[in-house]
């Protein structure tokens, strides 16, 4: 049974799983998308909402907190100038998890961690903002 487990270990030393923690949000704050396993996001899910509903109040003390936790000072800027931002209104529940199916190796379940305002960015879309650009450079 599972009683008074405060968290999944993920069957790592504690500086493992703090380094783990660590780069999947950076890595989650910088693409606003990752691809990773069910229990890896849940546990990774858990420290990046606290860092978000940190950054929300934009102090001193929530940066230093906050760069205590992620050691990328351009993600620590993003996460309080744009990120939080947009998450503002919301009062929790910022990620989202997308189930993929397994894993072919070892039929681990795959899913996508994600911020909720993340917009899927197509081959179209890409093709029309350069379009777009040429067309502005042209007329300028």
């Amino acid at each position: 049974m599972k009683h008074r487990r405060g968290f999944n270990p993920l069957e790592r030393m504690s500086a493992h799983r703090k380094a783990l923690h660590r780069n999947m949000v950076t890595s989650l704050f910088r693409h606003e998308r990752i691809k990773t396993t069910k229990t890896k996001a849940l546990a990774v899910r858990r420290s990046a909402e606290k860092l978000i509903t940190r950054a929300k109040i934009d102090s001193v003390h929530n940066r230093r907190i906050v760069s205590s936790r992620l050691y990328d000072e351009g993600i620590v800027a993003k996460l309080f100038t744009n990120i939080a931002l947009r998450m503002k209104d919301r009062p929790g529940g910022y990620t989202r998890i997308i189930k993929l199916g397994e894993r072919f190796g070892d039929a681990a379940e795959l899913v996508f961690l994600e911020l909720v305002d993340y917009v899927l960015k197509t081959d179209k879309d890409d093709k029309k903002a350069k379009k777009a650009e040429k067309s502005a450079k042209k007329r300028a």
